[in-house]
């Protein structure tokens, strides 16, 4: 009798055991989370004929002619800044600047259109926002329409998915609507 009692014991012991572990459950869908820094801002200014605020992370790259990178090395992003003298061809920049951003229109969900105007400093210029999978999520142009005309884009060194590159577009995005406010003509 004490043979079963102990060989019983044993049994309700093991399924005690045994039943005592967690359930799997499976993971839910996680999502990466980037959070970037408060941008922080300090004027550019050199020899070319305009200066303006830039995120203090980032670094210009390849000046030539007053035409630039500003990249970003931790999102593996680039602004590309073009500056070109109005000579009688504002209409023809304007053109070339649209056309550009346009071009996006086959991979682009949407292109809003904001419009800057700033008499006191003479800048007047567009802002586009390219929403969906298209090469670059943002673009500009700015000008005093006779003397100085900069077209700027940024572009981000990876397959285009807005998805995954939308915290550092934005975050960009942000920095480029700076670089336009606070834009000077010298």
């Amino acid at each position: 009798m004490l043979k079963k009692t102990i060989w019983i014991a044993v049994i309700l012991l093991s399924l005690t055991v045994i039943s005592c572990k967690d359930d799997v459950l499976p993971k839910p869908a996680a999502f990466l989370r980037l959070d970037y820094p408060m941008a922080k801002y300090v004027n550019f200014e050199n020899t070319c004929p305009f200066s303006f605020q830039m995120n203090e992370d980032a670094q210009i790259k390849g000046e030539k002619e007053c035409s630039f990178a500003i990249t970003y090395p931790k999102m593996k992003a680039t602004i590309y800044l073009t500056y070109k003298p109005v000579n009688n061809n504002i209409d023809k920049l304007l053109r070339d600047a649209q056309k550009l951003t346009y071009e996006h229109v086959i991979k682009a969900d949407d292109i809003l259109e904001q419009p800057y105007l700033n008499p006191e400093k003479k800048v007047y210029g567009m802002f586009y926002q390219v929403n969906g999978n298209a090469a670059t999520n943002s673009q500009f142009y700015v000008t005093d329409s006779t003397k100085h005309f900069i077209t700027g884009s940024v572009y981000f060194y990876s397959k285009p998915n807005f998805d995954s590159v939308m915290p550092a577009a934005s975050y960009i995005k942000n920095d480029m609507q700076r670089l336009m406010e606070t834009l000077k003509w010298k």
